[in-house]
């Protein structure tokens, strides 16, 4: 996934693209003086929206209240790509994307399975992510700081940047 032109070509489509090759990333509400957690996301590509499994009684809920803007980071598979994405996170009763999303690993952490009263369905509607991707392997990289250094007019071709916004008004 290192095609650094696909990322300002279609900036949308990576970040998806990578959001499905990972398990988990963190997430923490803004302002909640707590720290970031990991959590495994879901992703709804068409809707801009990630989702969340967690417990009714956990801090993370109790911050989220009736809704929060919040933060998920996570790093790509390959360790070539990094993104920040924010948007509102709020808890949802949706007993279709329950069914949906609910899985083996989620039947571990609910033993009295998907009726079970503390499970809590959080969805994260995106409004902006911001994008990383580095350039190449560390041999690459390496490269690129050494020839930055030998010349004081070169500055080193580590990656790209873009931030992306989510239509969010509907």
């Amino acid at each position: 996934m290192g095609n650094r032109s696909e990322l300002h070509e279609n900036p949308r489509a990576k970040l998806f693209a990578h959001l499905g090759e990972v398990r988990a990333g963190m997430l923490g509400v803004e302002g909640s003086g707590q720290h970031m957690q990991p959590m495994t996301h879901f992703t709804d590509p068409d809707r801009a929206e990630l989702w969340f499994l967690t417990g009714i009684e956990t801090d993370l809920v109790r911050a989220v209240g009736q809704g929060a803007r919040a933060h998920f980071c996570f790093v790509g598979k390959d360790q070539d790509f990094y993104a920040c994405l924010s948007g509102l996170l709020e808890q949802v009763e949706d007993r279709e994307k329950l069914t949906e999303i609910w899985s083996p690993l989620a039947s571990a952490w609910f033993p009295k399975g998907i009726d079970d009263p503390e499970v809590c369905l959080l969805r994260m509607t995106l409004h902006e992510a911001a994008l990383w991707t580095v350039t190449g392997s560390a041999l690459v990289f390496g490269f690129n700081v050494l020839r930055a250094n030998l010349s004081e007019d070169r500055e080193p071709d580590l990656g790209d940047h873009v931030v992306i916004r989510f239509d969010v008004a509907a």
